[in-house]
């Protein structure tokens, strides 16, 4: 018989247990083993040194109060290094931020009536529908402030919204930060792959309407997202190797945006082809549907998005995020000790002019390397076909 892993020799649980212990002793198999396996993963090779993490969130996971009590301890511990959220979540993590009440509630009610009394249900959390017209009216008001009068990407635009967010904290007194907040303070830079799609963007397309001059470049998010992606190799001691983590919770478009580091590399800029090398994610998506959540690790090696050699540094637990994001969090911050901040944030610059500068470079190596885009051979005769990134079409006749 093969005997391919550890023997399972289930033992009484005791009285009291650690989440270490219950994880390491009790999460034997099928999706629980998963959790195991991703726990043990990210505490004993991402979270350590050389090691960029990339964090995707989709979901509703600020509403349930995540975004305060779960990934703005582990941005402070170090242990997220940039982000890529949907538009939602950091709307409804602004809420927290601002001193308004989220309620727990109950998913078998009359949703009529909940819209009579002026009350918003996200299944099983409630609130007033005040709470949404206060916060819009708090984006608004700080929207229309000059840092916010140009064209940005929304790292930046994310950054200024964290920075008020946390001075309105201070004045009403909120013990604990919420995410954006939390970001801003740690210089850790968050992205949003649709930044119409919220209520967020709702509120900066209201006022464009008024003549605001904010504009949101996605081109900006896709070069500074694959920056960070492509400087992650560098770690600025030669003993340590760079590597690159996407820790992706829920899936949806904001895994796309940090999987689609890589291929911008070597897709488009004719620049490495590595992909990342760990990649784990908590889903509820099938892979069978086609769909981008539930797309596995091995698919995403096809499109370079993944490292081919680090496949078994690749893990898919099928569960809800509520229920495995606090045990992660439990167990690596048991187990880890805190990373000092990268503030990539405040490197965004540093890292896209060498994006810039090592792309522009390609391009104009010697015709026989890295052609333009259809350029004569280098005997001045049939043209070349090439992909955008210079690379030579093979001809098959």
């Amino acid at each position: 018989m093969s005997k391919s892993g550890n023997k399972i020799a289930p033992a009484p649980m005791p009285g009291t247990i650690n989440v270490v212990d219950l994880v390491d002793n009790y999460f034997s198999a099928y999706n629980s083993a998963r959790l195991r396996e991703m726990c043990h993963l990210l505490s004993r090779e991402v979270l350590q040194e050389g090691v960029t993490v990339g964090v995707s969130l989709s979901g509703a996971m600020t509403p349930t109060g995540m975004g305060v009590g779960i990934l703005a301890p582990l941005i402070r511990h170090g242990f997220i290094d940039w982000m890529i959220s949907t538009g939602a979540n950091l709307y409804h993590d602004m809420h927290f931020g601002l001193g308004f009440d989220l309620y727990t509630g109950n998913p078998f009610v009359d949703d009529v009536k909940l819209r009579e009394e002026g009350t918003i249900r996200i299944y099983d959390i409630v609130f007033g529908y005040d709470v949404l017209l206060e916060t819009d009216a708090f984006i608004r008001k700080i929207l229309q402030a000059e840092p916010f009068q140009k064209r940005m990407g929304t790292a930046e635009f994310h950054y200024l919204l964290g920075k008020y967010v946390r001075e309105v904290e201070k004045q009403v007194g909120v013990k604990n930060s919420s995410l954006l907040a939390t970001a801003y303070e740690c210089g850790v830079p968050i992205y949003t792959s649709s930044p119409g799609d919220s209520s967020i963007g709702m509120n900066v397309a209201a006022l464009s309407l008024e003549g605001s001059k904010l504009i949101i470049d996605p081109s900006l998010d896709v070069n500074e997202t694959a920056a960070i992606a492509y400087c992650a190799r560098e770690t600025g001691n030669p003993d340590v190797e760079g590597k690159s983590a996407a820790v992706i919770i829920g899936g949806g478009s904001p895994k796309n945006f940090l999987l689609q580091t890589q291929p911008q590399l070597h897709e488009v800029l004719g620049l490495e082809e590595r992909g990342h090398d760990y990649f784990v994610q908590v889903t509820d998506a099938r892979p069978d549907t086609g769909g981008l959540s539930g797309a596995t690790p091995s698919e995403a090696v096809s499109w370079g998005k993944i490292d081919p050699e680090e496949l078994p540094s690749t893990i898919v637990c099928y569960t809800d995020s509520t229920i495995a994001l606090p045990i992660i969090t439990a167990y690596v911050m048991n187990q880890c000790q805190p990373r000092a901040l990268k503030r990539l944030y405040d490197r965004r610059e540093e890292m896209l002019d060498k994006l810039r500068t090592d792309y522009l470079a390609a391009k104009t190596q010697p015709i026989e390397d890295i052609p333009a885009a259809v350029a004569e051979s280098a005997s001045g005769e049939q043209p070349v076909a090439t992909y955008p990134c210079g690379r030579v079409i093979p001809n098959t006749q």
